[in-house]
């Protein structure tokens, strides 16, 4: 079995893999400060509620855009699980050509999504993100990652609203039946849900054309991440929804390594 560590600014996914399957999936917030015994008192509860024992993970891989935290996970996958894990970007390059100004600024998760995109749906790929912030990234038919466009998440808009005006108050992501809101709560939650599709159709709509006009192709669109179900069926410039798509790309990620370099 594979244990896959996605660490981000806000949550971290671990997941296991086994039989070609993700079998278990769980989520936590994230801390930079959380040690490796804490994590393995959380994790021993959910793996005995799934009949997995630690011995039955032989490897494990990370990728995390919190460096203080990979300390910790590094630890965790030592000590607990007796495993020298994978690190994207530290003892792992993902096999991708990074076509952007400087390489080293592009973050694990966005490398860890553009090889999945490429092995999963070919040909050119633009990869909504939606977590902390939301990135909208280009993958050329060849699978090189071309650059993108990084905005503040749903969950961070809206927590600064509530932080920099007095009388806004902290509301539910959700959708409204109207777009105009009648009230505070609903003009804010109006706000927030329809304003980010709107925000994902306009960018979607002007990275297409700026793209194809140099590609010829047809670009796919796929989204991931912990927000985006919420906006599934609410728009028709997504092609594919797949919440799996970064722990894909580790899996990608860690067979290729295996393949190539064990």
């Amino acid at each position: 079995m594979l244990l896959a560590i996605d660490c981000g600014n806000t949550n971290t996914m671990f997941a296991i893999h086994h039989n070609d399957e993700w079998i278990a999936r769980w989520r936590m917030a994230t801390s930079a400060v959380r040690t490796a015994d804490e994590y393995v008192v959380w994790l021993a509860s959910l793996m005995k509620l799934s009949s997995i024992d630690f011995d039955d993970i032989q490897n494990c891989i990370i990728s995390t855009v919190v460096p203080q935290s990979l300390f910790h996970l590094r630890n965790l996958c030592k000590r607990y699980f007796k495993s020298t894990p994978l690190v994207i970007g530290d003892n792992v390059i993902p096999n991708i050509h990074v076509k952007i100004d400087n390489p080293a600024e592009a973050g694990a998760d966005r490398l860890v999504n553009a090889v999945a995109a490429h092995k999963k749906y070919k040909g050119p790929c633009l990869v909504i993100d939606s977590g902390t912030a939301t990135t909208f990234d280009v993958i050329a038919s060849d699978g090189s990652f071309m650059g993108g466009v990084i905005s503040p998440g749903l969950s961070l808009s809206l927590l600064a609203l509530h932080q920099a005006a007095a009388k806004l108050p902290r509301v539910e992501i959700r959708e409204t039946k109207n777009v105009i809101g009648k009230n505070t709560v609903e003009a804010m939650q109006s706000g927030i849900f329809w304003g980010y599709i709107g925000l994902i159709e306009g960018l979607v709509s002007r990275m297409r054309k700026e793209y194809t006009e140099k590609d010829y192709d047809t670009i796919s669109v796929i989204a991931t991440g912990g927000i985006v179900p919420l906006f599934e069926g609410m728009t028709d410039c997504v092609d594919y929804f797949d919440s799996d798509l970064t722990l894909d790309g580790l899996l990608e990620i860690y067979r290729y390594y295996i393949k190539n370099f064990s």
